[in-house]
């Protein structure tokens, strides 16, 4: 066999593993393009690696994509002052079709991202035995290899990691009732009925919001509903729409640009969190769907 046919079955190998792979990696780091940069390291380091050495290489290129990943949580550690965009998972906007009969039928991906929001609480080692073994069946003693650990060790840090994961209410995929109360919301805004916002809003709400300048924290009801009235009345038109499985809106000025994504975390019957997005150049990197 020529070196070149070696080469187009290694790279033919390689393409098959990807989205896989690509799957690893954004499960660990929470960034698509974190993700796409280890899988590229990835490929370049068996680009150098004698293959005939490689007995199985979806599990070899596992273990690369893993070891890689690790570096770069740990290095997130290290260097804390890394960017806000950075440390969080990209927000994924998909059109709101609304509960399927079977009642809530929910995207794998968005349950995904959900956890992804969860992961973070974890430390890079739990991390990988978590996302390694319970995402993708890798057995302990293959992620002890990549973790320089015993396979008991690596399997206590898979299940403690698993506790935390359990312990920690994660964002579920919108109810019914979830958006009854986010457009009982967007009906109060865009009437001005300051009253009826409080009555869909928890007392300690906490708004967020990525604005051009930075992120804004706005806490309490009453604060919350007043900018409300405002943002209604600079929002021409809207769509509903899923944000990472939460309920939410996209919404356009009059001239038809984006003005702001909007994802809303109901509980008990009130939103409790509101999620706003801003700017530009963050609206901008995300895949939206046009307006109604």
């Amino acid at each position: 066999m020529t070196d070149t046919s070696r080469t187009n079955l290694v790279a033919e190998a390689f393409e098959a593993q990807r989205d896989r792979l690509r799957a690893v990696a954004y499960r660990m780091l929470g960034s698509h393009a974190d993700a796409e940069d280890v899988v590229q390291e990835a490929w370049l380091r068996l680009a150098r690696q004698d293959t005939a050495t490689i007995h199985n290489l979806a599990g070899w290129l596992t273990t690369v994509v893993g070891r890689i990943s690790l570096d770069v949580l740990r290095g997130r550690q290290a260097h804390p002052e890394a960017s806000y965009d950075d440390r969080l998972p990209e927000l994924v906007v998909t059109v709101d079709d609304g509960p399927a009969p079977e009642e809530e039928v929910a995207l794998a991906d968005s349950v995904g991202l959900a956890l992804l929001v969860v992961l973070e609480s974890l430390g890079p080692t739990e991390r990988l035995a978590f996302v390694l073994h319970d995402l993708f069946a890798v057995p302990f003693d293959e992620i002890g290899q990549i973790l320089g650990k015993s396979t008991n060790a690596t399997k206590m840090l898979a299940s403690r990691a698993r506790r935390k994961v359990q312990a920690t209410e994660q964002p579920t995929i919108a109810s019914r009732e979830q958006r009854e109360v986010v457009q009982a919301f967007l009906a109060a805004a865009r009437r001005g009925d300051f009253e009826g916002l409080l009555r869909v809003l928890d007392p300690e709400v906490r708004l967020t919001v990525d604005a051009p300048d930075g992120e804004v924290l706005v806490l309490g009801a009453a604060k919350v509903a007043a900018g409300a009235q405002l943002s209604a009345a600079a929002a021409a038109r809207g769509r509903a729409v899923l944000v990472n499985g939460r309920p939410g809106i996209v919404s356009w000025r009059e001239d038809g640009t984006l003005f702001s994504v909007m994802a809303f975390t109901v509980v008990d019957g009130r939103i409790a969190g509101i999620a706003v997005v801003t700017d530009p150049a963050r609206l901008a990197s995300m895949d939206l769907p046009a307006p109604e």
